[in-house]
Parts: C-alpha cells; sequence; structure tokens
C-alpha cells in the first residue's frame, strides 16, 4: 500500500492544447501514511549524512541551513569574479537535466547508497524495499489507468526523494573536478566553470 500512487494529470497552462500529452504536468499522489515514515527516515538518514560529513558540499539544494539558491549563485559568482581577478579568461556552463529525477537507476542508487554512504545491514534493505516494486496509476474525473510498475527513478511526490537525488549526483562534482573544471550543482541544475590564461586558449 506504501508504495503505490496515483497520478493527477494537470494542465500546464490554460492556453495549451488539451488533446497534446505534453500540455499536462503529472502530479504524484502518495499515501499519507507512507510520508509519515518517509519523513522519520529523511531525519536520521540526514542526521547520519550530516555527523559523518558526506552531504556533497557544492549542492545547494534541499539542505538547510545556509543552502539555498542565493548561496548556489553567489558561489558561481564569486568563482568567476576570482579567476577574472586572475587574469584568466573564464566560460561558464550550465546544464539542466531533463526528467531527471525519473531517470535514477535503482541498482547504481543503491551501491551509492552501499559503497559510498555506507549503509548496510537493515537499512540498505530498507532502501532497497522502498525503490523496488512500486506502482502508480493514472488518475482523472471520468477514468483509472491500469498500475504499471515504476522500473527507475526516485518517486515523485515523496519525501525522500530529493535527498536520494542529491546522493545519486554526487559523484558528478568530483568527475568534474578531475577534469579541472569547477563545479556547482542546485539540484538538478549545474553549472561547470572552466578558466585558464589567455595565452593558453
Amino acid at each position: 500500500m506504501f508504495k503505490a500512487a496515483y497520478v493527477t494529470p494537470r494542465i500546464k497552462n490554460a492556453d495549451m492544447d488539451p488533446t497534446d500529452p505534453h500540455s499536462y504536468r503529472p502530479i504524484s499522489n502518495l499515501p499519507v501514511s507512507s510520508k509519515l515514515l518517509e519523513r522519520l527516515v529523511a531525519r536520521q538518514l540526514l542526521a547520519y549524512l550530516n555527523t559523518s560529513g558526506l552531504l556533497p558540499r557544492l549542492q545547494s539544494a534541499y539542505r538547510p541551513p545556509h543552502h539555498s539558491t542565493e548561496t548556489a549563485i553567489l558561489r558561481v559568482l564569486s568563482d568567476i569574479l576570482l579567476a577574472i581577478d586572475a587574469g584568466d579568461l573564464s566560460a561558464l556552463v550550465l546544464l539542466d537535466l531533463s526528467t531527471a529525477f525519473d531517470a535514477v537507476d535503482h541498482n547504481i542508487l543503491l551501491r551509492q547508497l552501499e559503497h559510498t554512504y555506507q549503509l548496510g545491514g537493515v537499512a540498505l534493505e530498507w532502501f532497497r524495499s522502498y525503490l523496488v516494486g512500486r506502482r502508480q496509476h493514472v488518475r482523472t474525473s471520468s477514468s483509472t489507468s491500469a498500475p504499471a510498475f515504476i522500473t527507475c527513478g526516485v518517486p515523485q511526490g515523496s519525501v525522500l526523494r530529493p535527498i536520494l537525488f542529491l546522493l545519486y549526483t554526487a559523484d558528478l562534482l568530483s568527475l568534474i573536478e578531475r577534469h579541472g573544471f569547477i563545479p556547482h550543482l542546485y539540484a538538478d541544475d549545474t553549472q561547470i566553470l572552466g578558466s585558464c590564461q589567455p595565452s593558453a586558449s
């Protein structure tokens, strides 16, 4: 019961074509009891990650305190100004991943939780059970679809969705840094700054 959701399609703008499926935003609804359980798990998980210093330092989303859109913008702007002050040329690439939360591979996420974040035993098995075997169906005022199993992604409308996504994408930061660039993430938005001396361009 905790792993079943119904999706309500809501039209994005009143002037959009109601016969075009792209005109709708899917709103996923989960049982209230599952959200209460998730809130307890999220509190314990965040306490563990904060105490152990395991949260990605250059990811500003969903992390109180002192992590916001403002701190993300200030950090990126500061990096650009420092490069310019050093006489470097700078280029900033902005990436916005399409449907990023729905593309999370469950097996990769579970490996991340086990190896990078040192979750094991009952905790890891709970997350495995949480991700695997979820299903959803679309419900409108006049009809209901057959249920479909969700094979990837973090559950829309869930409390744990943003936290799990942050943990899933954390390795992207070290990958960018290994190539000599400066990254900063805000949810599924990625900023990559590169700079070099004019003579090297």
